[in-house]
């Protein structure tokens, strides 16, 4: 829902704010079609595309962002032609009743910490 979106993209921005990061965050459903995105001020431009690609990746592959990053690294470089997909960090499944149902998508800081603060924001998820 718009509401969950909401409380996700404020615990993230509370803990990017509170590390003194500048990040932007989309929040998508399942199939990948934005509810939500909210950008810090002074992020990097690439990073709002970056955020939505990132959730995208997770919400379709229904599996964090950075397996797609783990895969690739691994040598399964066939990975790279999968259209439309961010092999990144910072991308992470919300999931309810045993279902993925949509992701958020982090940039702006280190693909670790920008993973680190999807968590945060995930964490405020209460289905």
């Amino acid at each position: 829902t718009l509401d969950a979106a909401k409380a996700i993209a404020s615990a993230a921005e509370a803990y990017a704010v509170n590390k003194g990061w500048t990040i932007a965050v989309a929040v998508v459903d399942a199939g990948g079609g934005l509810i939500l995105f909210h950008c810090l001020d002074d992020t990097q431009p690439a990073s709002q595309k970056i955020a939505l690609a990132k959730a995208r990746t997770s919400a379709l592959l229904k599996r964090p962002s950075k397996a797609l990053e783990d895969m690739i690294a691994g040598g399964r470089t066939a990975f790279l032609s999968v259209e439309d997909m961010c092999a990144l960090e910072g991308g992470v499944p919300i999931e309810a009743g045993g279902r993925i149902i949509g992701a958020v998508g982090v940039s702006g800081m280190s693909s670790s910490q920008d993973g680190e603060v999807a968590r945060a924001g995930l964490a405020a998820f209460a289905p």
